[in-house]
């Protein structure tokens, strides 16, 4: 065989396992964030203020949200009725109002 062409096969063989390589970094770099997050849980990121009594008055159901697993963050997500749609915002599980509220809507439950 000549020796050029096997040279030059050779830097064929090189070249295209540096794409594949940077294919596959390419990949991992885009699955990293999924992965870094480890779910794709609705987080709360930050709590509401405390809200007005009329809004209160609207809440309908919570949920606790853990800081263990997907999400870094204690909170209580507070769902409202409002007209044909439903909002949710978070709360701090530590704040008094907080557990009022928590306390109100069990209470509900357990009466209905």
């Amino acid at each position: 065989m000549n020796l050029s062409y096997c040279q030059g096969k050779i830097r064929l063989q090189r070249s295209t396992m540096k794409i594949y390589f940077i294919s596959l970094l390419l990949l991992l770099a885009c699955l990293y964030p999924s992965l870094a997050q480890g779910s794709f849980e609705n987080c709360c990121l930050k709590y509401s203020k405390e809200p007005k009594m009329s809004i209160k008055r609207k809440i309908v159901r919570f949920r606790i949200q853990e800081s263990d697993g997907g999400c870094n963050r204690s909170a209580v997500i507070f769902t409202v009725l409002k007209k044909k749609t439903s909002v949710t915002f978070c709360a701090d599980p530590t704040k008094s109002w907080v557990m009022k509220m928590v306390k109100i809507l069990e209470t509900k439950v357990e009466n209905n």
